[in-house]
């Protein structure tokens, strides 16, 4: 759903501006130093790109679905790391407490969030609980004393993004230890400077420089009751699922837009490179994986449209999330191979940038639940629906 057409291609047109002028030219330092520049983090507060998904009566844009994907498609066509910056805020960190946190806990967090005073990170995954999300062993048992009713939190979280800047984060723990399923988990808002909280050292990964992991370790960490999202115990696994389904189509509108900057990339190289006395892009074979990528980055993108189409429309689309998040994110990964082919010797040097993206975009197929979640997720809905 768009509200107002124009206002959207103003933003649209800013986000464009922005990625050409201020993030396309620093992607080089942000590789060789792994960090985003602090005036282009200012740059992002100023646009209001940490608000994009929370609603206006909190200080954020509060775009629909649809709204939030194009900017998302803009956005990406740079260096996965700057959409990393804003990602967890405005997705995975906030949803939760925007979709099921009280009406006091919206007002204390959102409008710090949209701001981007505060950075929020989503703490699910442990170093036992990955893909299989439900068999959490991270606590929070609750008790009274002097100071008030509280949890104590006791566990690790692994692979969290943003930890290292975050202010807040969405944690997902057991608040019912006897039972070891998806009913004993609860999300909590904590607040990262409290006392008992422990960040890992930065996990140096494969790509995705500049966009910062690691682990959290809680010892002991006090969270105060009113920090209970939703003020409900059990319910933190459903939260967590609303929160990735919307999530999965976010990142998968990522995925087209840094696949159409790969292909871009390309195409410009092949129309300079000559050989046997022409450009390369005049060679079939050269051209059958241009086109093929152009085809498959266009499937995604009407994939990513129609499933944001029908989550503003109120449909369930945990099927059409998943169906997106893994066609994307596979689309992503052939479009930066053949990009590789394409460049030859020159996209395996760093020269290009080309061998960057190749590594940057394998990471879409992991996080957020990977590609075999994500076709078991499609595979059991579908039954689930057959049987009814």
């Amino acid at each position: 759903m768009i509200r107002d057409p124009d206002l959207l291609n103003a933003l649209l047109d800013s986000v464009r501006r922005f990625v050409r002028e201020r993030l396309v030219p620093a992607e080089n330092e942000v590789a060789e130093t792994d960090g985003i520049p602090p005036q282009i983090v200012d740059g992002m507060r100023q646009l209001g790109l940490f608000g994009l998904t929370i609603p206006e009566e909190y200080g954020g844009l509060g775009l629909t679905m649809e709204e939030e994907v194009q900017v998302v498609v803009e956005l990406s066509k740079t260096s996965p790391a700057f959409r990393s910056v804003i990602g967890t805020t405005v997705g995975i960190g906030s949803q939760g407490i925007l979709m099921d946190g009280t009406d006091e806990q919206k007002a204390a967090y959102l409008p710090r969030l949209a701001s981007g005073e505060l950075i929020a990170s989503f703490a699910l995954t442990e170093p036992e609980a990955g893909s299989d999300a439900a068999s959490l062993r991270t606590t929070a048992i609750r008790g009274v004393d002097a100071a008030g009713d509280h949890y104590v939190v006791d566990g690790t979280k692994r692979f969290i993004t943003n930890a290292p800047q975050a202010g807040v984060f969405t944690l997902m723990a057991r608040t019912n230890p006897a039972d070891r399923g998806a009913g004993g988990v609860s999300a909590f808002i904590v607040d990262a400077n409290s006392p008992g909280i422990v960040l890992g050292k930065p996990d140096r990964k494969m790509g995705h420089r500049g966009a910062h992991t690691c682990d959290v370790v809680f010892e002991g960490c006090r969270v105060p009751a009113a920090n209970l999202i939703g003020l409900t115990e059990g319910q933190g696994f459903r939260t967590a699922m609303k929160v990735l389904d919307k999530g999965r189509i976010h990142i998968a509108a990522a995925c087209v837009g840094v696949a159409q900057r790969i292909l871009d990339d390309a195409l410009a190289y092949a129309l300079e490179r000559r050989q046997f006395g022409q450009p390369i892009a005049e060679f079939q074979l050269v051209q059958a994986m241009l086109a093929d990528s152009r085809m498959e980055i266009y499937a995604a993108q009407c994939m990513v449209m129609d499933a944001a189409r029908r989550r503003d429309d109120g449909e369930s689309v945990s099927t059409e999330a998943s169906c997106c998040k893994l066609f994307a994110s596979e689309m992503c990964g052939r479009v930066a191979d053949r990009a590789v082919q394409i460049l030859g010797g020159s996209g395996y040097v760093a020269d290009h940038g080309i061998e960057r993206f190749y590594r940057d975009v394998r990471l879409f197929r992991l996080y957020e639940g990977t590609s075999q979640i994500q076709q078991l997720v499609i595979a059991r809905n579908m039954i689930r629906e057959a049987r009814r």
